[in-house]
């Protein structure tokens, strides 16, 4: 099994995520800001309740509740998503998920960081 995101427990969302990181400077804290344009989650067939969002791998599950949609002339255009780690083990395990989501949707993988010192 590879890795995927889902906004509806079993879903798959196909669309792939613009993904930003930032980190404290000491690199123990940070945040991942995932953001989707047009996602399948948003067709009005789909329109359930969102009630968070899942990053699913070999290891699990990381789940983050804080997702909202971003509106443009009324109607719902994007999901932004909020992926937040305290602490060194957390941000690690973040980093396999991404590695392995980067690997099974064919991305190019950039460690580089925004914000933070270099990994």
């Amino acid at each position: 099994m590879g890795a995927a995101i889902q906004f509806f427990r079993g879903v798959d969302e196909p669309v792939v995520p613009d993904i930003r990181l930032t980190r404290s400077r000491d690199g123990r804290t940070g945040q991942a800001l995932f953001v989707f344009e047009q996602p399948d989650a948003l067709a009005p067939e789909t329109m359930g309740d969102i009630t968070g969002m899942f990053m699913v791998d070999d290891e699990g599950a990381l789940v983050t509740r804080e997702v909202k949609a971003r509106f443009v002339n009324g109607k719902a255009s994007a999901l932004e998503a909020t992926y937040t780690w305290k602490n060194t083990e957390d941000f690690e395990r973040f980093m396999r998920f991404a590695q392995r989501y980067a690997e099974s949707h064919d991305l190019g993988f950039s460690g580089r960081e925004e914000g933070g010192e270099e990994a």
